[in-house]
């Protein structure tokens, strides 16, 4: 079965009638890179931004559902916000990957380790807070 990002890449050179070729000629990434993401079961990591974005470019599609299609065919679900408060609707995406990425992370850390995770992030929000009543 095709992951996200596969079936993404996929159905848009079908939708299209785009090459490997196409896609990488208009998102500046190389052509092997395309197709290895199209053609690779689980993607061991998160490509790079640049990767992302000329792939976004390449396929016409948006950087956000190019961003949330690798995320996924690595393993990592990414979470968004809610639409609006108590709207009910879909999550929107985040205004900050890095959050999204974070977030996502978390779940693939042992018990211990999001303990840990979580008492630095208690730790740096103090900090934080402390620099603010001392302004």
């Amino acid at each position: 079965m095709a992951n996200a990002l596969q079936q993404l890449i996929r159905e848009r050179l079908d939708r299209k009638g785009w090459s490997y070729g196409d896609v990488a000629r208009r998102g500046g990434v190389p052509r092997s890179t395309v197709h290895h993401l199209a053609t690779t079961d689980r993607v061991a990591r998160m490509p790079q931004s640049a990767t992302l974005e000329g792939l976004s470019k390449g396929l016409e599609l948006p950087l956000d559902t190019i961003r949330r299609a690798a995320a996924e065919a690595c393993g990592i679900h990414v979470y968004g916000t809610p639409s609006a408060p108590d709207a009910g609707g879909p999550a929107a995406p985040s205004a900050d990957p890095e959050v999204d990425l974070l977030i996502a992370s978390v779940q693939q850390l042992s018990a211990d380790d999001r303990r840990h995770v979580a008492a630095l992030v208690e730790s740096l929000l103090g900090r934080s807070a402390q620099r603010t009543s001392e302004n």
